[in-house]
């Protein structure tokens, strides 16, 4: 076995990525705090063609150094936009018909592995921020919990490995 180079894996370029169709996911950040995490889901973003990614409250925006460090240039094919009001956002989505999803928590979660996603619907997954999750708000405007199962000690997962769980099992079901 031989490691591929990066001529023959045989990617896209960023125009014909952007013309192509995308899943009908849209990742929003809830005051995501780190720079890292943001460009980690932007990366991850575009590997799943993710429609676009949402960057509330006090979440940092590109060409923020920490972000374009993880992106790696996700963020010049990724559509993306800012909300200082995430809530009003969320609320646009939902009378477009986007089913919210937070991840989070939550006494009546939804498990990962018990989740049928609708092929034929348009969703938002909500991330919150590193230590306090997806704020109480929020979390209002969501239809629904979304739980990763952990049989660990530990009660949480970084959100940017939370995000690429939960991209790859919308990719999986909605591609």
């Amino acid at each position: 076995m031989r490691q591929l180079q990066l001529e023959e894996l045989g990617r896209i370029g960023e125009e014909a990525f952007k013309s192509l169709p995308k899943i009908p996911l849209v990742v929003a950040l809830d005051n995501v705090r780190s720079g890292h995490n943001v460009g980690a889901v932007f990366r991850t973003a575009d590997a799943f063609r993710i429609e676009s990614v949402v960057l509330g409250g006090y979440t940092p925006c590109p060409p923020e150094p920490e972000i374009q460090k993880t992106a790696l240039g996700a963020t010049e094919t990724v559509q993306w936009r800012q909300a200082e009001d995430l809530g009003a956002v969320l609320l646009a989505y939902k009378e477009k018909g986007y089913t919210i999803w937070a991840a989070e928590q939550t006494d009546e979660p939804v498990l990962l592995h018990r989740s049928p996603f609708d092929a034929d619907a348009r969703h938002v997954l909500v991330l919150g921020n590193e230590v306090r999750g997806v704020s109480p708000e929020i979390l209002a405007l969501c239809d629904s919990a979304i739980e990763i199962p952990q049989e660990g000690t530990k009660h949480s997962l970084n959100v940017s490995v939370a995000a690429g769980i939960l991209m790859w099992e919308f990719y999986k079901q909605l591609s």
